[in-house]
C-alpha cells in the first residue's frame, strides 16, 4: 500500500474503523501482541506456515477479510471541483460586471440591465460547467494512473513464490521483502538477513529502524517493536520474509490513519506562473477601469451610467474566460499521450515542465541498456580466460523485467576451479525461483544464476542454508553470504564474497590454482588488473568472487570479509537499447545535455557512453566528486558527460551543481538512496520495471519501459503542449487585448465623431454580452483545438527555453500587442465606416462583432505560423472553426439575435466586413514576418 493514497481522508475512517473492529474480534485476532510470539507461535496461530498459504485458502480469507486497502480518500469532490470554478480572480470580475448590470437599476430613472446580467451568469455557468468536466477527468485520469501504479507484494504461495496485488495479501500469507519494498501489511519477521525499515511515516523516527526475528516485550512501544513491519513502511536495507498479521484497517496505520492530516502536494513552476498569470489580468483589468474610468468622469464628463457600463464591457472584454479550462485539458492530453508512450506522470502539470529539461542525468543500467544481463566470459586464477556461449542468440539469460530460464545454453563438463566461481556466484545471491523453474532478482544476480544452471551445477540459494548474510549496499559495492560447506579447499563453516573486482582483490591473500590455495602476489595482482581492464574495454561489466574458509559467523563484517581468497572474475554485458543513439543524438540536437552516472567502473562507463553516442572523453569517479567542493564540481559537471562507480550522494551533488548553474535538470534512479536526488530534481524520473517503490513515490514521472527513448519522447512531448500553451495564450489574450482597445477607444472617438448617436446612455460600440459570447464560444473552441495541436516539425531542434522564460516571453507579448492593435484599427475602421453609411448604432455594432468573430477565427492559423504548420495539420481546429463560424451565423440568423443586442446582416454588411478583413490580415503576416527576424533564436 503507498503510503501517499491515504493521508488525506481522515475524516471518515474512523466509522470505517469500528465496522472492522468487530470482524477482528470475530477472527480471534484482536490485542495479539505478535511483536512478543515467536514466529512458530504467529503462524500456528494464524493457521499457515513457512510455505505460506495455499491459493484455495488464500482466496477464502481474502472474501472474508476482503481486500487489503485502507477507506477509500475522499479525495476532491464533484461539488467542490464544481464550486472551484466559480472562484478564480477572472471569474469573480465577471460576477462584480454582472452585479453591476443589476445596479444600474438602483440609480434614478433607471432599468437594470436584467438581460445583460443573466446572459453573464448564463454562459459563466456554460464555461464553469465546461471547466468542471475537463477538472473532472483529470481527476479521473490521475486516479487511473494511480491504479495502474499499484504495487504488488511477493509472496509465498503453497511453498512457491508469486507476485501477487498488494491489495489482495491476507493474513496468514508469508511475504518476501527486499531493499526498496513498501511493507503491504502489518507482518511478523520470520527470517530476516540485514534487515531495516523506514518507519517515519508510521511514528515519526526519522532513522531506518534495525529488524530481527527475535520477540520483543509485549508491552513495547510501537517504535521498539524490531519484530513486525508495519504496514506503509520500507524496507531500506537487507531483506526479511514475514507472515502477515493484519490487513487494511486492522494494521497500526489504519488504527492511526483518522490522525493523519491532509497530505499537501506541492506545486510546479508552471502551476505557479498560470495562477500568477490569471492574478496579473485580473489586476490590470481593474487597474485599466479605474483608469479609464477616471478619464471619463473628469475629463470628458460621461454620464455616471455610461461610465458603469463601459466598465462591465472592458471587463467582459479584459477576461480570458477560457484560459483555466484550456490549459486544463491540454496538460490532460499531453498526459495521456505519455502513457500511451509508457510514461506515467503523476502531476498534469509536470507534462509542460519536461519541455524545460535541459539536462538529463541518467542511469546506464536498463535505461541506455537494455538490462538482459548475460555473464559471456570468466577469467581463472591460472590466467585461463573461459568464453562462455551465454551470449549467444538462443540464451535468454535475463528478460527485461529480470527473469531468466535456466534452459539456456550450455557450459559442458567445467573443470573444479571454474565450477567454484560459477557456483560461488549463484549461491552468493538473492533471485527468486518462481513457479515454472524461472528466476526473479536484480538481472546481474540472475545472469550468475543462469551461468551456473548452465553449467549444470545447483547454487542453492534457500535462505535456511545461509548461517549469515551481508547484504550488498552501494558504498559497500559487495555481498557475503556464509554457509555450511564449499566445493573448495578448507574447513566450513565458508564465507562467499562477491562484488566490484577492487573491493574484492582488496580483501584477497591468496588464490585458488589447480585446487590448491597459493599467495597472491604482486604479478598476479597485476595481472587481474589487466584482465578487468580489457574486460571492460569490451563493454563487459566485471565482478569479483572470492572465498574464506572456516570461517566465524558472528564475527563482524569486516572480519568476516578480510583474508580472502580469490576464485576469479566474471564478466557480463548488457546491450545498449535499440533507439537510444538516435534518441542521445535527438536531445543533443534539441539541446539537452545527456550525463551518464553509473555504479560501474570507468572503462565499462566509457565503453557504453561511446557505443551510445555520449561524449566520454573525460570521465570522473565518484570518489573523484567527493573530493571536490562546489565550486570546483560546478565547472566539472559542465564538462563532463560520464561519471562513474557513483553513490546516491554522489548523484545529488552532481544535480545540485548542474541547478546551481542554472539548467532544469531531469534525473533517473532507481533505488531508495535515489529517492533524495529524485525529489530534489526539476524532473525526477523513476523506472517502472526494475525502481523500488521508494523511487517511484518520490519522482514525478515513472518510465514504464525503463527506456531512454521514452524520456526523449517524454521532453519532446512536453516542449509541444508548451508550444501550445503558449500558442492560446497568444491567442486568447491578442483577442482580449483588441477588444479592450475597441471598448476603449471606440467609446471615446464614438463621443467625439458622432456625440448625437453616443449621447445615449447605452451608446456602445460593442455590448457586453456579445463580447462574452465571443470570448466564451467563439473564442473557446478554437482555442482548445489548439491545445491538441501536432508537435512543430523543429521541436528537437531548437534549445531548450531559458529556465526564467515563461510563457509570456518577448515575442509573444510583441504579438499579442500587435494584433490587439491591428484589431483594434481595422475593427474601428469598418465600425464608424458601417456607422457612417447606415447611421444605425445597432447595424454598426453587429457589423464589428461580426468582423471581431471572422478576424480572430482567422487569427487561429497566424498564431500558428511561427511553428511552421500546415493549416491542414489539425482537423481539430478546422473543426472548431468551422463550429464557431456557425454559431455565430445562428445567433445573427435566428430570435437568438435579440438577446445579444444584433441584427441580420445583408450582403453590403458582409461586404464591409471582407472590406477590413483584407489590411488585419495583412498585419498579421507583416507582425509575423517582423516577429521572425527580431525575436530570431
Amino acid at each position: 500500500m503507498d503510503i501517499r493514497r491515504f493521508v488525506s481522508f481522515g475524516r471518515t475512517v474512523h466509522e470505517q474503523a469500528t465496522a472492522h473492529r468487530e470482524a477482528e474480534e470475530a477472527s480471534g485476532r484482536e490485542d495479539v501482541p505478535w511483536h512478543a510470539l515467536e514466529g512458530e507461535a504467529a503462524l500456528e496461530r494464524l493457521g499457515s506456515s513457512r510455505e505460506g498459504l495455499d491459493a484455495d485458502d488464500a482466496a477464502r480469507r481474502l472474501d472474508e477479510e476482503g481486500p487489503n486497502e485502507l477507506a477509500d480518500e475522499e479525495g476532491v469532490s464533484p461539488l467542490s471541483l464544481l464550486v472551484s470554478q466559480f472562484t478564480g480572480p477572472l471569474i469573480l470580475l465577471l460576477f462584480v460586471a454582472a452585479g453591476l448590470s443589476l445596479a444600474v437599476g438602483l440609480l434614478p430613472g433607471r432599468d437594470p440591465g436584467y438581460t445583460d446580467a443573466a446572459l453573464i451568469l448564463l454562459i459563466l455557468f456554460g464555461n464553469g460547467l465546461f471547466g468542471f468536466v475537463q477538472d473532472y477527468r483529470a481527476e479521473q485520469a490521475l486516479a487511473a494512473l494511480r491504479e495502474m501504479a499499484t504495487p504488488d507484494a511477493t509472496v509465498r504461495r503453497g511453498g512457491s513464490i508469486r507476485a501477487v496485488p498488494a491489495t489482495e495479501v491476507v493474513p496468514g500469507d508469508v511475504v518476501v521483502l527486499e531493499a526498496g519494498d513498501a511493507v503491504p501489511a502489518d507482518a511478523r519477521i520470520l527470517t530476516a538477513a540485514d534487515c531495516r525499515a523506514d518507519e517515519s511515516t508510521l511514528t515519526g523516527e526519522s532513522v531506518p529502524v534495525d529488524k530481527a526475528v527475535d520477540p520483543v516485550e509485549s508491552d513495547a512501544a510501537l517504535a521498539d517493536r524490531r519484530s513486525v513491519l508495519h504496514a506503509g513502511t520500507t524496507v531500506v536495507r537487507g531483506r526479511a520474509e514475514a507472515v502477515v498479521v493484519a490487513t487494511a484497517m486492522d494494521t497500526e496505520l489504519g488504527g492511526i490513519a483518522d490522525q493523519l492530516g491532509q497530505a499537501r502536494q506541492r506545486e510546479t513552476p508552471f502551476e505557479i506562473e498560470v495562477d500568477r498569470l490569471g492574478r496579473r489580468i485580473g489586476v490590470g483589468i481593474v487597474a485599466l477601469i479605474l483608469l479609464i474610468a477616471a478619464v471619463q468622469l473628469f475629463l470628458t464628463a460621461t454620464d455616471p451610467v455610461v461610465v458603469l457600463l463601459v466598465a462591465v464591457t472592458l471587463a467582459v472584454a479584459a477576461v480570458p474566460e477560457g484560459l483555466p479550462a484550456v490549459v486544463t485539458l491540454t496538460l490532460a492530453l499531453g498526459s495521456r499521450t505519455l502513457m500511451e508512450r509508457n510514461a506515467l506522470v503523476r502531476n498534469l502539470a509536470v507534462v509542460e515542465s519536461l519541455g524545460a529539461v535541459d539536462y538529463i542525468v541518467t542511469d546506464k543500467t536498463g535505461t541506455l541498456t537494455e538490462n538482459r544481463m548475460t555473464v559471456t566470459r570468466a577469467w581463472l586464477p591460472d590466467d585461463r580466460t573461459v568464453e562462455l556461449d551465454g551470449g549467444s542468440d538462443s540464451t535468454a539469460a535475463a528478460s527485461g523485467d529480470g527473469d531468466a530460464s535456466p534452459d539456456a545454453g550450455a557450459v559442458s563438463d567445467p573443470d573444479p576451479a571454474l565450477a567454484a566461481l560459477l557456483s560461488c556466484g549463484a549461491r552468493c545471491n538473492d533471485t527468486k525461483e518462481l513457479d515454472g523453474g524461472d528466476h526473479r532478482g536484480d538481472p546481474t544476480e540472475v545472469a550468475l544464476v543462469t551461468a551456473a544452471a548452465d553449467a549444470g551445477l545447483d547454487g542453492s540459494r534457500d535462505p535456511d542454508d545461509r548461517l549469515r548474510e551481508v547484504p550488498f549496499t552501494s558504498e559497500r559495492k559487495r555481498m557475503s553470504v556464509v554457509v555450511d560447506d564449499f566445493d573448495a579447499p578448507g574447513d566450513g563453516p565458508v564465507a562467499l564474497v562477491k562484488g566490484a573486482p577492487e573491493e574484492i582483490v582488496a580483501r584477497c591473500d591468496r588464490v585458488l590454482v589447480d585446487g590448491e590455495i597459493e599467495a597472491f602476489t604482486d604479478e598476479r595482482r597485476e595481472r587481474v588488473e589487466a584482465t578487468v581492464a580489457a574486460f571492460a574495454d569490451d563493454a563487459l561489466r566485471v565482478l569479483g568472487f572470492a572465498y574464506a574458509p572456516a570461517v566465524d559467523p558472528d564475527a563482524d563484517d569486516e572480519t568476516l570479509e578480510s583474508g580472502l581468497v580469490l576464485l576469479g572474475l566474471q564478466g557480463m554485458t548488457d546491450p545498449a537499447r535499440e533507439g537510444v543513439a538516435e534518441a542521445v543524438t535527438d536531445c543533443r540536437d534539441a539541446g539537452v545535455q545527456v550525463t551518464m552516472a553509473t555504479g560501474d567502473t570507468p572503462r565499462t562507463a566509457r565503453a557504453i557512453a561511446r557505443e551510445v553516442g555520449i561524449d566520454a572523453d573525460s570521465v570522473v569517479t565518484g570518489t573523484e566528486v567527493a573530493a571536490m567542493d562546489d565550486e570546483e564540481l560546478g565547472r566539472v559537471v559542465e564538462e563532463t558527460n560520464v561519471f562513474a562507480r557513483v553513490a546516491p550522494e554522489h548523484k545529488v551533488r552532481i544535480l545540485r551543481a548542474l541547478q546551481d548553474a542554472g539548467y532544469t535538470v531531469a534525473m533517473t534512479g532507481d533505488g531508495v538512496n535515489d529517492a533524495p536526488a529524485l525529489g530534489n530534481a526539476d524532473v525526477g524520473i523513476a523506472m517502472g520495471d526494475r525502481g523500488t517503490q521508494v523511487a517511484q513515490g518520490a519522482s514525478d514521472v515513472v518510465l514504464r519501459d525503463d527506456n531512454f527513448v521514452t524520456i526523449r519522447d517524454a521532453i519532446a512531448e512536453g516542449r509541444g503542449i508548451f508550444d501550445n500553451i503558449r500558442k492560446f495564450v497568444n491567442y486568447l489574450l491578442s483577442a482580449n487585448a483588441g477588444e479592450v482597445f475597441v471598448v476603449f477607444l471606440g467609446t471615446l472617438l464614438g463621443a467625439a465623431l458622432f456625440p448625437e448617436v453616443f449621447a445615449s446612455e447605452s451608446a456602445l460600440v460593442i455590448t457586453p454580452v456579445a463580447l462574452l459570447w465571443l470570448n466564451l464560444v467563439t473564442d473557446g473552441f478554437p482555442a482548445l483545438a489548439l491545445g491538441a495541436d501536432p508537435k512543430s516539425d523543429d521541436v528537437m531542434h531548437r534549445p531548450p527555453r531559458p529556465r526564467d522564460e515563461g510563457v509570456l516571453d518577448r515575442r509573444t507579448v510583441a504579438s499579442i500587442l500587435g494584433i490587439g492593435v491591428a484589431l483594434t484599427a481595422t475593427g474601428l475602421g469598418v465600425f464608424f465606416y458601417a456607422l457612417s453609411r447606415s447611421g444605425d448604432l445597432v447595424v454598426a455594432q453587429t457589423v464589428l462583432f461580426t468582423f471581431l468573430v471572422t478576424a480572430e477565427l482567422v487569427r487561429t492559423q497566424s498564431v500558428r505560423l511561427r511553428y511552421r504548420l500546415s493549416p491542414l495539420s489539425n482537423p481539430w481546429l478546422l473543426g472548431a472553426v468551422g463550429l464557431s463560424l456557425a454559431l455565430h451565423l445562428v445567433l445573427l440568423y435566428t430570435p437568438v439575435a435579440d438577446l445579444f443586442g444584433v441584427v441580420p446582416l445583408g450582403l453590403t454588411e458582409w461586404g464591409w466586413v471582407a472590406g477590413a478583413f483584407v489590411p488585419f490580415l495583412v498585419a498579421n503576416l507583416c507582425l509575423v514576418w517582423l516577429n521572425d527576424r527580431l525575436f530570431a533564436p
